[in-house]
């Protein structure tokens, strides 16, 4: 029984090939967080139906969160780089979209931080609706840097 891993290097992640299955795992990955976020609060919502235990006005951080989500992707990679400019609409104005895109992303952020300290922990409230709505606005984070800068080249092109 002893060594029976020693002949495992296709374990390690430096022997996988990710050259063609880069684009497929980040957008899965992206997916899976981004429905994660959403499904947290979803149950946080239908957990804690009032508003004394939960503010229906904090799913607005999760909007604006998914509403930077499709800002910021809705641009290709190419075109933030300065390599694709041509005759599209979007050509110009594409770019102007990812700064506010992470800037609403980075603001739905901290108010999610804000609604979880202000709201629950300093009152001495339980944690738990304001973890989900932490959770939620950091799922949507991380799956919209995974999605942005994990994938090669863009997916339609």
């Amino acid at each position: 029984m002893a060594g029976f891993l020693d002949n495992s290097a296709g374990l390690s992640a430096s022997a996988m090939d990710w050259g063609e299955r880069r684009n497929t795992v980040a957008s899965i990955g992206a997916g899976v967080l981004f429905f994660s976020g959403w499904w947290i609060m979803i149950d946080a919502a239908v957990t804690y139906p009032e508003q004394e235990q939960m503010n229906h006005a904090f799913h607005t951080c999760g909007v604006f969160s998914t509403i930077a989500f499709f800002m910021i992707n809705a641009v290709s990679n190419g075109q933030v780089r300065g390599d694709t400019y041509g005759e599209a609409v979007w050509d110009a104005q594409g770019p102007a979209l990812v700064v506010p895109g992470f800037m609403m992303m980075f603001g739905s952020l901290i108010a999610s931080i804000w609604i979880l300290f202000g709201a629950y922990v300093v009152p001495k409230k339980e944690v738990a609706p304001g973890l989900a709505v932490f959770f939620q606005n950091a799922f949507i984070f991380f799956s919209t840097l995974i999605y942005k800068f994990g994938r090669t080249e863009d997916l339609w092109g």
